[in-house]
């Protein structure tokens, strides 16, 4: 079966190196398309999964505004499973001073740049692996300033409340850019950050074992 992964802001599949599904499973990595000016962000899920769909049975798995896109995507496509990584499957559970920066339009006024230097030195004072750090560090300057911008805008603005099913959300509990205290998922790792996918993988992929092991026979 298909398991479609979806990488965070600006990033690539690159961020899932580490991680290794179980045998049935084929990984596809979505890659990011550029959005239109005024382009929703539902409405750009749409668009970006468009050209995958088949009817064929699918896993979606997104990685922090990968996890936002993914839920949009399974609001239409109807996945087997929706799996989301440091994310948050609606807009509720993003932190209140998320709803502040948005009143505030501070997005509009923070360039990318500002956003690779601050994300850059963060990944290197949290990060303990050194191949990670420099990992992270090319990640973050691939990513495309323009598609950075929009996407910090449609994450201030998104607004859902609806939970695809089944959903299984799996979320550290030192997660800095959505903290655990707002969300409610449904699998925590101790002491994992923002990039569990690299600082935790091993714990993401027992997870993963177990989340994926029913929909092996389908």
């Amino acid at each position: 079966m298909k398991a479609y992964f979806i990488s965070g802001i600006g990033a690539d599949k690159r961020l899932f190196s580490h991680i290794e599904l179980p045998p049935g499973f084929d990984p596809e990595y979505i890659e990011w398309i550029l959005p239109g000016e005024k382009e929703s962000l539902p409405e750009y899920a749409i668009r970006l999964f468009t050209p995958y769909y088949s009817d064929e049975p699918f896993i979606l798995i997104g990685l922090s505004l990968g996890g936002i896109v993914a839920v949009e995507i399974a609001k239409l496509f109807s996945p087997v499973c929706t799996i989301i990584i440091s994310s948050v499957p609606v807009s509720s559970q993003l932190p209140p001073y998320y709803k502040l920066a948005r009143k505030m339009n501070l997005q509009r006024h923070i360039p990318a740049g500002f956003f690779k230097i601050t994300a850059t030195l963060k990944h290197y004072i949290l990060m303990k692996s050194r191949t990670n750090k420099k990992l992270m560090r090319q990640v973050i300057w691939d990513g495309d300033s323009r598609f950075i911008k929009w996407g910090m805008n449609a994450v201030l603005f998104w607004n859902n409340e609806v939970l695809p099913c089944p959903l299984n959300h799996i979320h550290g509990t030192r997660d800095e850019v959505f903290p655990v205290k707002y969300a409610k998922p449904t699998h925590v790792i101790h002491k994992g950050g923002h990039m569990l996918v690299m600082s935790h993988a091993g714990a993401i992929n027992n997870i993963l074992q177990e989340i994926l092991l029913p929909y092996k026979s389908i």
